[in-house]
């Protein structure tokens, strides 16, 4: 039944090419900014968040659709089925009564002798009218029409219909029908345009005394049946929607029966990486939550058990470094004293003896840059390392390194050459701990420098500053890069130390640099050397972002090229020039 549907630093010596693609890189990561922050800012941005971070809010929403879905297609298809169920009684209903109302007028007409045409037309009004009226629905409309087999010089009566009825009403395919068959002939009509109900309109074919074959039709309009069907429409209306609520709240309670243990243990969980190591789930019942709790406390106390032991022992571990080093203190100097005697007396020994003295002197040396070494580090291990920043020019840092290392540079046959711009790079930053950091770069670079030109780069833009050290030797492979942080660690383990190192200085170096907030970074190939960059942030606390100097010399920027080597600093991302040519960062070219 149809009705009842429903930016770059400045060097010297940068080439104006390269100062116009860091001016176009700046701007273009300007706009990749401000498209992220207009992202941030969007309107739908709090809801999609809010969807992926609630479990909850997930399964009531996807249970409430599917319920929604479900009540839908039941309710539909009841409906449909009540509808055509009422249609096809209707129907059932029409053609008996059309059958007997039939038998009576063709009843009358053969019991009628009527003598002239008006009397036939009388008698064809009489009849009509007689079975117009009440029927199973109160109303039964009536049709007599004119057929097209009536016989020549038949009796002329014109079409009679009941009131509101008109022979157009009834379909042309349903009229031939009629007239091409002895059976009653049924069709579903709209008579209201679309207003309304529609009729059951039924048709037969009687014989009119002196006016021959006519066609009788009656029409039932399915009011009754269109009224019980919106009623049930509204009926299933009103109760899906109030199912589907129904099903969202049990989804919300039964999803937060299920979500709020997993939410006290993502807390608890969160709490516990946050050092609060005696925090435990509440444990309820006996069923699969409470073992996911009873679980989670037992290994939160193995946990905190284990952490426990690794504290103790590295508390140990720090105490037996400081102490030894605090208790060799004493000797050391009693036996660098002798030690200097001898050394000063050497000329008047044997050649022998003079050198075994010299030999004395330099391990005593050497000694005793150790045990200060592993002071600093059982300082920085014990989280006692403390940074006192001034606004320091970074060029003239670099210079007294420069000069203090001028003689070792000398002795192993390097010349050290520093590039750096006219404008003063200051930042905040403890002078001594960078000194020493710049100290190990460069002892570095001359021990492996084989003797080859060391360049030392300074590049600072509007938020950090960078210094780069560069030598031609050795080299590192790409295999080794991740270990040149490590404490005592050598690529050449057979390689001797030649300028006295402890083995700790790239250790300490890189903690240094993280007390500021910066990065230490590594890029080497064997047999082409290693470039250094140290990156600190030009304000204490200020967030590091990329490097005003590439990590990836000019001419190796390509991706197999680019390898970072050490841990980023706690206050940026990860090694520029890491990617090879998108790592490259945006300030001048590298040495």
């Amino acid at each position: 039944m149809s009705a009842v549907d429903g930016p770059g630093g400045g060097r010297v010596r940068a080439r104006p090419g390269a100062r116009r693609g860091a001016r176009a890189g700046a701007r273009v990561g300007a706009r990749v900014v401000a498209g992220a922050r207009a992202l941030r800012l969007g309107p739908g941005r709090g809801l999609l968040r809010r969807w992926r971070g609630s479990l909850q809010l997930r399964v009531v929403a996807l249970t409430t659709a599917l319920g929604l879905l479900v009540a839908l297609a039941v309710g539909t298809y009841l409906l449909d089925a009540v509808a055509d169920g009422l249609v096809r009684e209707r129907q059932d209903v029409a053609l008996a009564d059309a059958a007997r109302a039939a038998a009576t007028a063709r009843a009358q007409f053969d019991a009628s002798t009527p003598r002239t045409d008006a009397d036939v037309e009388q008698l064809a009004g009489d009849v009509v009218s007689a079975l117009e009226g009440p029927g199973p629905d109160r109303q039964r409309g009536v049709l007599l029409l004119g057929s097209g087999g009536a016989a020549p010089g038949a009796a002329p009566v014109r079409d009679i219909a009941s009131e509101g009825l008109s022979p157009r009403d009834v379909p042309d395919a349903l009229r031939r029908a009629v007239r091409s068959s002895d059976v009653q002939q049924l069709q579903l009509v709209d008579l209201s345009g679309g207003a309304g109900a529609p009729s059951v309109v039924v048709g037969s074919t009687v014989a009119l005394p002196r006016a021959g074959e006519r066609e009788l039709y009656f029409v039932y309009p399915l009011t009754s049946e269109q009224r019980t069907t919106d009623l049930v429409r509204t009926a299933f209306t009103g109760g899906g929607l109030a199912l589907v609520v129904l099903v969202g709240v049990v989804a919300w309670v039964v999803a937060r029966v299920v979500v709020q243990p997993v939410r006290e243990a993502a807390g608890t969980a969160e709490r516990l990486a946050g050092g609060r190591l005696d925090e435990r789930m509440r444990v309820r019942g006996s069923d699969d939550l409470a073992r996911l709790a009873s679980a989670f406390n037992a290994m939160a106390a193995g946990l905190q058990q284990q952490i426990g032991r690794l504290e103790e022992l590295s508390r140990l571990q720090q105490r037996f470094v400081s102490d030894v080093s605090h208790e060799l203190r004493t000797p050391l100097t009693t036996i660098r004293m002798a030690g200097e005697v001898l050394h000063d007396a050497r000329a008047g020994f044997e050649p022998v003896v003079a050198r075994s003295a010299e030999l004395l002197m330099t391990q005593l040396e050497r000694f005793d840059t150790l045990l200060a070494d592993l002071l600093e580090i059982s300082r920085f291990d014990a989280g006692a390392a403390a940074l006192e920043p001034d606004p320091q020019d970074v060029r003239a840092l670099v210079h007294r390194v420069v000069d203090f290392t001028a003689a070792l540079a000398e002795r192993r046959g390097s010349t050290v050459l520093v590039s750096e711009p006219a404008a003063p790079c200051t930042a905040e930053v403890d002078a001594r701990r960078i000194e020493r950091v710049l100290r190990n770069l460069l002892g570095n670079a001359v021990e492996h420098g084989e003797s080859r030109p060391i360049e030392v780069t300074v590049v600072c833009d509007e938020t950090a500053v960078a210094v780069g050290v560069r030598d031609h030797g050795v080299g590192l492979a790409p295999s080794e890069l991740p270990r040149v942080f490590d404490r005592f660690w050598r690529a050449d383990p057979a390689r001797a130390r030649t300028t006295g190192g402890s083995g700790l200085g790239l250790a300490i170096a890189l903690e240094d640099t993280r007390l500021h907030g910066g990065r230490l970074e590594v890029w080497g190939r064997p047999g082409h050397g290693c470039h250094f960059v140290l990156t600190v942030p030009r304000a204490v606390g200020r967030p590091l972002g990329r490097s005003p100097l590439p990590l990836v010399p000019l001419r190796w920027r390509e991706p197999v090229a680019a390898l970072p080597a050490g841990p980023a600093g706690p206050a940026g991302p990860g090694p520029s020039g890491a990617g090879g040519p998108a790592g490259a960062g945006t300030g001048a070219a590298a040495p």
